[in-house]
């Protein structure tokens, strides 16, 4: 019987060893590069922008526009995504609209004008609307929520890092083989991912890799998804019941101010060192690093801030709220950069903004916080349909101000006010951080 006994306990002692695996950091992983991935296809129009200004002919008014129709098409389209998160799952519905940005952003290679390159901006946007809540979900089903801080600032990381390591990149293959072989060679890379991504990407339940204490490691830590990560019970009228919660709107805002400044970085950045700075594209490309930089230290710092938060007792209310407010706050320090003609103090201006932008852009941390257990899909939507509201409003003001006035300084403003209106939407409107119930 003791014999039995010892033999029964065995495997226990032996999974004790063997201590808990940490697949959930590989699934990160994979979502990382794509996030990477997703801003290179996302902010490469930026980059060559000047030679495609020249070579149709394009108003400064025109280009603001033409940065903006990536947004209108996401911002039609991250509800409906939402909605197939939720019914169809991650990893298909992530790996499909990979493969299908990556294709429109290689078939731009054929754009013969502005009409075109509209149509086809389009449809990269309408394809990676699902790619951010898509990222909430995987953090928000892998992580508990002691890591989770981390977690969704890694996913946060992947738009600035990649930026800052591959804008070099684009804008020598643009000077070196002209503004087609940039959405080439950014298009081809992002099928690739996609097999990747099929090949490897897995919910915690369906994972062959994970072991049980991991994910009760998960799970006891307060994780949103079940194991198995599903989702079930999606009805429209819970988008409404959404919006009646201050908490959304509160989040919907400060999303939308910190996304101002990041689209300024994302459209407009490379225009403004070349014509308002006088840099050339090679020297823009290279001065375009630090702030991005800065950025993705920003918000592995306002992620980990939260974190350190939390485990030292603090409220979750004012660990997950205070580093985006400080970061709104600082972020309107980018207006200094119209009172100074030297480059190198410009450059430091932006980084010290751009390294605010990023502790302020932590928002997916609450949205992990206030989720629906089964609408997390669904509230990433709505807040990623707020950022693409300033991803439509951004360019295509400092368009209109650039054309109207002749110069960036206004634009800069621009940016420094709508940051302010951020810090009022967290601090009196939003309310505390807690999970919201619509049923």
């Amino acid at each position: 019987m003791k014999d039995d006994a010892s033999a029964a306990a065995l495997p226990q002692q032996l999974a004790r060893t063997e201590g808990r695996t940490n697949v959930r950091w590989m699934m990160l992983g994979l979502v990382f590069i794509g996030t990477i991935i997703n801003y290179l296809d996302r902010a490469n129009m930026s980059v060559v922008a000047p030679l495609i200004s020249k070579e149709f002919s394009i108003s400064p008014v025109a280009m603001g526009f033409l940065f903006s129709a990536f947004s209108w098409a996401f911002a039609i389209s991250t509800i409906p995504g939402g909605y197939l998160l939720d019914r169809f799952g991650t990893k298909l519905v992530y790996g499909l609209c990979l493969t299908a940005w990556s294709l429109a952003t290689t078939l731009q290679i054929l754009a013969g004008g502005f009409a075109s390159l509209f149509g086809l901006r389009f449809g990269v946007g309408a394809a990676e609307a699902p790619a951010f809540p898509a990222n909430n979900k995987v953090a928000t089903s892998w992580f508990p929520q002691r890591e989770i801080g981390v977690a969704g600032s890694v996913c946060s990381m992947g738009i600035y890092l990649g930026t800052a390591l591959l804008t070099p990149v684009e804008f020598y293959i643009a000077e070196r083989y002209g503004w087609r072989g940039v959405f080439l060679s950014s298009g081809v890379v992002g099928l690739i991912w996609a097999v990747v991504w099929f090949l490897f990407y897995r919910e915690p339940g369906n994972s062959k890799l994970a072991n049980r204490q991991e994910l009760d490691y998960i799970q006891q830590g307060k994780a949103a998804g079940s194991p198995a990560g599903k989702s079930a019970g999606f009805r429209w009228e819970h988008c409404l019941k959404l919006l009646s919660f201050r908490q959304m709107w509160g989040v919907c805002i400060g999303k939308f101010a910190a996304t101002t400044t990041l689209y300024f970085f994302l459209t407009w950045f490379p225009t403004y060192l070349i014509q308002a700075r006088g840099m050339t594209m090679l020297h823009a490309g290279a001065a375009a690093i630090g702030p991005y930089l800065a950025a993705a230290a920003g918000v592995m710092f306002g992620g980990w801030w939260g974190d350190w938060m939390v485990r030292k007792g603090f409220s979750v209310t004012f660990a997950r709220k205070l580093p985006m407010v400080i970061g709104l706050l600082l972020t309107g320090s980018i207006v200094l950069a119209n009172f100074t003609t030297s480059n190198s103090i410009v450059m430091v201006i932006l980084c010290f903004a751009f390294f605010a932008q990023g502790m302020s852009s932590t928002t997916w941390v609450i949205l992990s916080e206030i989720s629906p257990l089964k609408l997390v899909g669904m509230t990433g939507s709505i807040a990623s349909f707020a950022s693409n509201i300033a991803g439509i409003v951004t360019p295509i003001t400092i368009g209109f101000i650039v054309q109207k006035t002749g110069s960036f300084e206004w634009a800069l403003g621009f940016c420094a006010i709508v940051s302010l209106v951020g810090v009022l939407s967290y601090t009196l409107l939003m309310g505390p951080v807690k999970r919201l119930e619509v049923e």
